[in-house]
């Protein structure tokens, strides 16, 4: 097993979009569609960077970022919206090695997800692709405060019930990060859909997938440099 600072990992934490599945351009498309119907344009990069958030916190940035304030109804509507347009549109599959390298890990480590998505996206995707993966799931309905506030960190770190030094997590954007970093936690960044420049919070970059396949499968995880 790895050793940490503090003692032997027990368990790993993953993001989902971006990490376990190749989805955020699935979501950047469907909100620069729903932004759209409200008259502001967006670029995927934003949506990239603000990954993490849930929906309220992404409308909200959004909006004030074109000088407008939401409401409430807004960001119902718009969160309503955005949810429709991603079921229509999505065909978010797993990473390659993703399934095997889960397998690989189960038996030894409690995995858990923690996702900005809204809870029906999360838990269906995982039910498709990772049915029983998982020993916790935390989305962004289960947390009053989203990425990059440290509360769904430490709520799955709660649920799973080790300690900090005990765990893990696996990250691909900046909020994330930060979120795990303010949660106390370590974090690999694997670079997805934003480059290595955006990721330098991370304790570790890995430059893809692959390299994060065999860093987690040899255990060696101190051998990787940023």
């Amino acid at each position: 097993m790895v050793v940490l600072d503090g003692g032997i990992m027990k368990a790993i934490i993953f993001d989902m979009d971006g990490v376990l599945v190749d989805s955020m351009p699935y979501h950047a498309e469907a909100w620069i569609q729903a932004f759209a119907a409200a008259g502001i344009d967006v670029e995927k990069r934003e949506i990239y960077e603000l990954e993490g958030s849930n929906h309220m916190q992404t409308v909200d940035i959004i909006f004030r970022r074109s000088g407008r304030v939401p409401t409430d109804k807004d960001a119902e509507e718009l969160s309503k919206k955005k949810i429709e347009i991603f079921n229509r549109i999505e065909h978010v599959r797993p990473f390659d090695g993703i399934r095997e390298l889960l397998a690989e890990l189960a038996p030894k480590y409690s995995l858990a997800v923690v996702s900005g998505s809204n809870h029906n996206t999360v838990h269906d995707l995982m039910d498709t692709f990772f049915p029983g993966a998982f020993k916790v799931i935390i989305t962004g309905d289960d947390v009053r405060k989203s990425k990059p506030d440290p509360e769904p960190y430490l709520k799955a770190i709660e649920k799973l019930g080790v300690p900090k030094d005990e765990c893990i997590v696996i990250e691909n954007a900046p909020l994330g990060i930060r979120s795990a970093k303010s949660a106390g936690l370590r974090c690999i960044a694997v670079v997805a859909y934003l480059g290595r420049e955006s990721l330098e919070e991370a304790d570790v970059i890995v430059e893809n997938h692959r390299e994060l396949f065999r860093a987690i499968q040899a255990e060696e995880i101190s051998s990787i440099t940023m």
